[in-house]
Order: C-alpha cells, then structure tokens, then sequence
C-alpha cells in the first residue's frame, strides 16, 4: 500500500512531524495482541487507500516503541493522532466505527469541493450570480453538508425572496456560526417583503395588531434597521397577547444574525429576560 507504512522511533520525525507539513498524516498506535486494533486498522487502510494521496497513515507498534507511545502519550490502544504541519491537530482511543472515522478524518482533511466554491465565489465577486449559483449547486448534488457553498447559495436565494428555498438548503447542513445566522435571516425574512412604509402606515392604523407589529419589525432587519425592529418585538412580548412567543423567536433570530459582537445583543437579552421573567 503506497500510503501506508510501518513506522518506527528512529524515522518518526522524518515520516510523521516532517512529511505533515507535505501531506496530513494519520498515526495508528496499536499491537498485535489488541483486539480492536485489528478492527480498526483494516478500515484506516482501507479509507487511507481511497483517500489516493490526501493523508497517509504511519502505522506504529506501540510494543516496539515503548518510549514514543509514551512521549505521545498514548494511555490505550488503538489510539490515532493526526498530524499536520508539523504537529498533532486531532486524535480519538478506540475502535470507532468507520463512519465515525470518517467524520474524524473530515475535521482536517482538505475537501475536494472547496476548489469549486472558491471558484464560485470569484463568479459572485464579478457579479455571475446565475453561473455561481450553478455551481453551488453541483457541489451540494456531491455534498449536501458543504457549509460553503450551503451558505452561499442560500444568500443568493435569500437575496431574491427565496426564503424557504434556503432553507432547505441549509437543512441538511451542521450548525456553525455561519450557518445559524443564515438560517436566522431566512427565518426573518430578510430577503423582502412589504414595504417598510406600508406597515408602519398600517400599523398607526391599527395600533393593537401584533402581526403587522412583527412583520414590520422582520422587515426592518432588512432595512438593518436593528434597534427599532427589536423594540417593536419587545413591545409584542412585553403585551403578553397571542403572539408572544412569536416575537420571542423573532428576537432570538435578529440576535443570531447580529452576533454577540454588536452591542444591542447583550443590552436587549438583559430587556427580554426582564420582559419574560
């Protein structure tokens, strides 16, 4: 096997610490007298295999190296370490089932796709949103998890009103940072709607309906208009009527997509915590 090979104290730095800033390397600390080790190390040379080149595998007799086990400090076997860069990044004790290694292995393997995103996103930069569009979607018909090109999409089609386009887009996708406020803006709606003129003139009109208080206020967080949308909001819970708990989740929403950064997160979390309790 070309990407698998025995390794021992003597070569460790050359075909581990060094070969990682080329190449990552996974290690496999195991012994012959361990039974999961013989589980678990068919399936790292397998996947290493399929990999064709993206990471190699050093795999290391711990019997063998007694004193490298220990300097790494291994405590069980199988124990598997990543290493890129020069250093370790990752690493799991035990037998795990091979689509929990593979989950492993996608913590710092590089993706194939990103390539495609990237180009995308030089597609969006130029203003060829259509041909970007395209291929996020190529990339999410072979990934439908790629964080990249999920949020990148669903932007696009938040931008045109889509907001239940995207998502579903984002359904399948891990939260994340990124993520979570995508989702928050589609959930507000933020690609556009009525008029902010409009349902302020309607909402003078009639002073005690709290949908057209909402969606006035989901409308001026596309205006970003942040602050006067969150006190509308807080004026539906502060009523305490039906839609309450509408409002609730409205504000939670802007607050995502603001992030604790902005200094109206912390200022209204402390006026809705009062407002509720």
């Amino acid at each position: 096997m070309p990407h698998v090979r025995d390794v021992d104290t003597a070569d460790f730095n050359q075909q581990v610490v060094e070969r990682s800033h080329e190449v990552p390397v996974v290690v496999d600390f195991w012994a012959e007298w361990c039974g999961p080790c013989k589980t678990l190390g068919p399936t790292l040379e397998r996947l290493t295999e399929e990999a064709g080149g993206s990471f190699e595998l050093a795999k290391i007799d711990v019997d063998q190296n007694q004193a490298l086990a220990g300097q790494m400090g291994v405590q069980g076997i199988p124990t598997v370490v990543a290493f890129k860069d020069g250093r370790p990044v990752s690493q799991f004790t035990g037998a795990l089932p091979e689509a929990k290694v593979k989950e492993w292995l996608s913590e710092f393997l590089p993706n194939p796709m990103d390539d495609f995103v990237a180009a995308a996103d030089d597609l969006v930069n130029q203003g060829r949103v259509e041909e970007a569009e395209a291929m996020y979607r190529k990339v999410l018909e072979a990934d439908a998890s790629h964080e990249g090109a999920a949020v990148a999409l669903a932007a696009i089609l938040l931008g045109g009103g889509d907001t239940e386009g995207a998502l579903a887009i984002l359904e399948p996708v891990p939260s994340s940072v990124a993520v979570d406020r995508v989702r928050a803006a589609a959930r507000l709606g933020t690609g556009g709607g009525t008029p902010v003129q409009e349902l302020e003139d309607a909402l003078a009109a009639d002073p005690d309906n709290d949908r057209l208080r909402i969606d006035l206020a989901k409308n001026l967080v596309a205006a970003q208009a942040y602050e006067r949308s969150l006190e509308l909001l807080l004026d539906v819970i502060i009523r305490k009527e039906e839609l309450a708990d509408d409002a609730r989740a409205a504000m939670l929403d802007v607050f995502e997509l603001l992030g604790s950064e902005n200094s109206l997160t912390p200022e209204y979390r402390r006026r809705l915590a009062n407002a509720l309790f």
